[in-house]
């Protein structure tokens, strides 16, 4: 199991696009309004206590949608030997589309959990699954369904 979590840099540390990025988010037009939203140490970071790590997992973080950019994930599941994955989450729309499609450039094979998925703003999150589903480089598939395939092993 790896999780990863978004990661926001300090106003300070933040580039052109990132500033811009929560300008947007945060419906300002002042750069000097915005507040970074996932600082480490805040309760927006950290990961709820009922999903807290195993000693043999890990948590990468991310400052991009992809999981892949900038993580060590893609050499990860290569040195595993993995052309597959399971994916869920909490951000549809803004985490799990831009990671399907990377790994699907990567040359691997998503498996969304559709139902252990959530979104931000719903119609959005609707919207990037349907079109992972059209797209048709993911497998799509359910909680019971993978827990099945995962108990027969």
């Amino acid at each position: 199991m790896i999780f990863l979590r978004h990661l926001s840099m300090p106003r300070p540390l933040m580039g052109a696009f990132q500033l811009r990025q929560a300008m947007a988010w945060q419906r300002t037009d002042d750069p000097d309004a915005v507040h970074p939203w996932f600082l480490r140490g805040t309760p927006g970071f950290e990961l709820v206590p009922e999903l807290a790590p195993r000693d043999d997992e890990a948590i990468l973080d991310k400052i991009t949608f992809s999981a892949f950019e900038g993580t060590p994930l893609a050499m990860i599941l290569r040195d595993l030997g993995l052309t597959s994955f399971a994916i869920c989450g909490i951000a549809t729309e803004i985490g799990i589309d831009p990671t399907v499609r990377h790994a699907t450039d990567l040359g691997l094979v998503p498996v969304v959990v559709r139902d252990a998925c959530g979104a931000g703003h719903h119609e959005a999150g609707e919207r990037a699954m349907e079109n992972i589903a059209f797209m048709g480089d993911a497998i799509m598939t359910d909680v019971q369904a993978i827990t099945a395939a995962m108990t027969k092993h």
